[in-house]
């Protein structure tokens, strides 16, 4: 089970609602939909959790890119909203890489070697130098288990890197303690 909330600043304090996520595809749709809540482009966060499992905070600060935390990116990588969080950026990844290593895989014999030849990288061929094999359980594309992204998202609103970092349930109810915005969260949970 899901939930979803966006928490504008404005001159009184936190604005709270809860929100649909069903059309946001992308980290641009959310990134849109925190703007559209935004009062002179001022601080908004957005809150999804996956019940028991993780949550991801998305702090939109007018034109800024957005900051992104992810509590456990490995249980938000099983679960459509939280590939919408973790971009390649995050996760350290050149930007299209997957798309574009694919489509070499589909070409055939680039390297000039017959399908009966192994195929040597360099890095492969100077760690067999040193007396090692490559870890053949090493996937470049998996996912780290735990936090991550910025842990200082929160920091200058009241939850500091360790505090962010201790939250596991009910995340949001202490976040939204850290910000003074628990009576107007409340009101949409």
């Amino acid at each position: 089970m899901y939930f979803a909330a966006l928490l504008a600043r404005t001159e009184d304090g936190w604005e709270a609602s809860d929100t649909e996520l069903d059309d946001v595809e992308t980290l641009s749709d959310l990134t849109d939909l925190a703007r559209e809540a935004s009062v002179d482009e001022d601080t908004v966060l957005v809150y999804i959790e996956q019940e028991d499992a993780w949550f991801g905070v998305v702090r939109v600060d007018g034109e800024e890119d957005p900051r992104i935390y992810v509590s456990d990116a490995s249980a938000a990588a099983r679960s459509s909203y939280g590939e919408i969080l973790l971009t390649d950026e995050l996760l350290g990844r050149e930007p299209g890489a997957e798309d574009e290593i694919a489509a070499l895989e589909e070409l055939v014999d680039l390297d000039g070697t017959d399908g009966d030849e192994p195929d040597e990288t360099p890095s492969d061929a100077g760690t067999r130098d040193a007396g090692t094999e490559p870890d053949p359980d090493h996937d470049p594309d998996a996912v780290p288990a735990g936090p991550l992204g910025d842990l200082g998202v929160l920091a200058d609103l009241g939850l500091s890197e360790k505090d962010l970092l201790t939250l596991r349930t009910d995340a949001l109810v202490e976040i939204a303690d850290a910000l003074g915005a628990s009576e107007v969260l409340e009101s949409v949970r």
